[in-house]
């Protein structure tokens, strides 16, 4: 018979509060899994996983936008190329997938974590007494000296006015005149915005990215699961363009066509480092 302290140790190896599995039974958050199979919705399973309970349907509305909006951007996006390449290299498409899905980093994929974080950075100062200009263009300058001048869910490089942002803020607007979310992270992404704007001399629109942010935040996500989330998001376009490819064909085809050669660099040209 095993050794009861070592079955102990054994089965505290991992310990979790998501789920409970033994033989005929699987509980996800102390659900049953027959209870929730065809009675809650797959976004609504999300929010269960992450936060330990069901959303209200306002919430798990405003969660599905934010997904929705992030599915796709084309295949100048880093991550849907490389989703491409990879399936014309003979993977499958859990591979491409994870080729895609491995290139979402702090600069393709990362900044609506760190609007999050800044938009919370500017809440911080407005509760220590800040006034909301204030506050906003404290967390703008503390945020460029130390990451740089770019910041992070605004501007667009394709887009003058991403599409997108305006949708999803009317529907967090909406959200906050119903009182399903406060409206706090809202303000300060349109003070951010502004206080952009004027400094620049021109618009500065909010992109996917800060509209999104600013939904994660009013739900009360940690910054990381912004990512995450994201991430869960542009994983739909991934195996769609994945799977496109698959069906259209093309063998090894990499970031330039047939007939094109990159640019090269004699020694003498090179860049150091």
């Amino acid at each position: 018979m095993t050794d009861p302290a070592a079955r102990k140790e054994a089965e505290d190896w991992w310990q979790t509060a998501l789920i409970r599995m033994e033989p005929n039974q699987i509980d996800i958050r102390g659900r049953p899994i027959q209870d929730l199979i065809g009675t809650v919705s797959f976004v609504q399973m999300i929010w269960l996983c992450l936060r330990g309970d069901l959303p209200s349907a306002d919430q798990a509305h405003l969660l599905e936008a934010a997904l929705t909006a992030a599915v796709d951007h084309g295949p100048q996006a880093p991550s849907i190329a490389a989703a491409r390449m990879a399936a014309t290299c003979g993977v499958g498409l859990n591979n491409a997938m994870a080729t895609g899905l491995n290139m979402l980093g702090d600069v393709h994929g990362g900044a609506g974590e760190q609007a999050v974080t800044l938009y919370r950075m500017a809440l911080s100062f407005v509760d220590e007494g800040d006034a909301p200009d204030v506050a906003v263009a404290r967390a703008v300058t503390a945020w460029t000296a130390e990451h740089g001048k770019y910041i992070p869910g605004f501007g667009h490089r394709f887009h003058t006015r991403d599409p997108r942002a305006p949708r999803l803020m009317d529907l967090v607007r909406t959200a906050q005149e119903s009182g399903v979310v406060p409206g706090r992270a809202r303000a300060v992404a349109l003070q951010i915005e502004d206080h952009l704007s004027q400094a620049k001399g021109r618009p500065i629109p909010m992109n996917i990215d800060g509209a999104t942010a600013v939904i994660y935040a009013e739900l009360g996500f940690d910054a990381p699961l912004a990512r995450g989330l994201f991430c869960l998001s542009r994983s739909v376009g991934i195996l769609a363009h994945a799977w496109e490819q698959t069906q259209q064909g093309g063998r090894n085809k990499g970031p330039l066509p047939r007939g094109y050669l990159w640019t090269y660099l004699p020694a003498d040209d090179q860049k150091p480092g």
